[in-house]
Parts: structure tokens; C-alpha cells; sequence
């Protein structure tokens, strides 16, 4: 069964930043031909934020495009993703995803103005 992990979130003022950790069990990171970060703020649907393909092809969303980084590390089944110049909007629950089968239990990030 596979297991994801997110670590990382948490409180931070506006301009700071952040960085999210998503550890897989076994190797499913290897196999996976895209991990994804998606978001969800409360009253809104969840939303792709980044993701990343097996050969490191990498897309953002339009509102984080020159702020977030995915990269991934199929060695130690980790993918990150580095969150910079945060902003309120920002604010939500951050899930990790494999493949849009696999999820993460999420972990909470806040920007304060």
C-alpha cells in the first residue's frame, strides 16, 4: 500500500517562505510518471499547484509561476516543493499527489499579512 507523507507546512508572514517535503513508501517515486502539490482553501476546490514529470518536466500554476519550485528525489522518494515570497493567498491546505491515484493526508499552511 502506498503511503504519502507531507511535512513542512505551517505559519509564516507574507514574504517568507516555505519548504514541503512528500515522502513516498517503497519506490512508487521511481515508477510515478507525475507527483504533483495541490492546494485547497477553505470554501474552494482543490487545485493543482505544481507537479512534475518522471523525466522533470515541471508545470505551475499561473499563480506561482516564478514563486514555487517541484523538484523531486527518486533516491530517497521525496518530492519538495519550495514555496518563496508567500502571500495570503497562499493559505491552504497543501496535499501531494502520485499519478492522481495516490494522496497524501495534507499539511496546513498559513501566510499572514
Amino acid at each position: 500500500q502506498v503511503q504519502l507523507e507531507e511535512s513542512g507546512g505551517g505559519l509564516v508572514q507574507a514574504g517568507g517562505s516555505l519548504r514541503l517535503s512528500c515522502a513516498a513508501s517503497g519506490s512508487i517515486f521511481r515508477a510515478a510518471a507525475i507527483v504533483g502539490w495541490y492546494r485547497q482553501a477553505p470554501g474552494k476546490q482543490r487545485e493543482l499547484v505544481a507537479r512534475i514529470t518522471s523525466g522533470g518536466s515541471t508545470n505551475y500554476a499561473d499563480s506561482v509561476k516564478g514563486r514555487f519550485t517541484i523538484s523531486r528525489d527518486n533516491v530517497q522518494n521525496t518530492v519538495f516543493l519550495q514555496m518563496n515570497s508567500l502571500k495570503p493567498e497562499d493559505t491552504a491546505v497543501y496535499y501531494c499527489n502520485v499519478d492522481k491515484i495516490y494522496w497524501g493526508q495534507g499539511t496546513q499552511v498559513t501566510v499572514s499579512s
